[in-house]
């Protein structure tokens, strides 16, 4: 995000409280914290003017410990002394739900997780909002047109590791989730060919738990939230 990433806390009447920029491998709920403030629920994340991204948070005043800064993990044979290329990627995706079930695509070799599934959605272009970026990334990777919903997470995960390319990069991933519904679902079609898409489906809710989904989308709650009882 050439323009940075800006954490905005705002209380329940919509008040601005405190803005924080958002440093590379930072999370935001331990940078909301370190100025006394407790994350309830993303509200919002939009351009700025000065085309930096601001991510609105309603808050609560933090009372006790503030969160702690978490160990940054590395992948399995990247020694401790290794030192890697900063890179901090911001993207936009979205569950995608529709009469034919959940959206899911698949990433390829392209990707350091080929053969897993998630939600369809990618980094966003220079200057481009999460709401620009997550319905071009569904068209491109789905070819489903969409009506976006609430926001309804916003994950940051630092890491250091090795690209497919071979490069070691010190990586900070900052994904700004959607809800959506398709209200005109259609056969999937792949327009990003030879992208990091290998495959896309309409996957009914009972199924969702048969696929293989990627680390960051194995534990999301929105996802959890469609899978009926008796398969939770």
């Amino acid at each position: 995000m050439p323009g940075g990433l800006v954490m905005v806390a705002l209380d329940a009447g919509g008040r601005r409280l405190v803005e924080s920029p958002l440093c590379h491998g930072e999370h935001p709920d331990a940078v909301l914290g370190a100025a006394g403030w407790l994350i309830e629920s993303p509200l919002f994340a939009s351009m700025r003017d000065d085309g930096s991204l601001e991510v609105g948070y309603r808050v609560r005043e933090l009372d006790g410990i503030r969160p702690a800064v978490a160990p940054v993990p590395r992948d399995d044979g990247v020694g401790e002394d290794e030192v890697g290329e900063p890179f901090q990627r911001v993207a936009a995706y979205a569950v995608v739900t529709s009469g034919r079930g959940v959206l899911l695509t698949q990433f390829s070799s392209r990707t350091h997780v080929p053969g897993d599934w998630g939600l369809p959605g990618g980094g966003l272009d220079d200057g481009e909002s999460p709401v620009e970026g997550v319905h071009r990334e569904v068209w491109e990777e789905t070819g489903q047109r969409i009506e976006l919903g609430d926001l309804l997470t916003v994950q940051s995960q630092h890491w250091v590791g090795r690209a497919p390319s071979g490069v070691l990069e010190d990586f900070h991933a900052v994904r700004i989730v959607y809800g959506a519904t398709c209200p005109e679902p259609t056969e999937v079609v792949i327009h990003d060919v030879g992208g990091t898409t290998s495959d896309a489906r309409w996957v009914p809710v009972e199924q969702v738990r048969d696929y293989r989904l990627g680390s960051s989308w194995r534990h999301l709650a929105a996802l959890h939230a469609l899978v009926p009882p008796s398969q939770s």
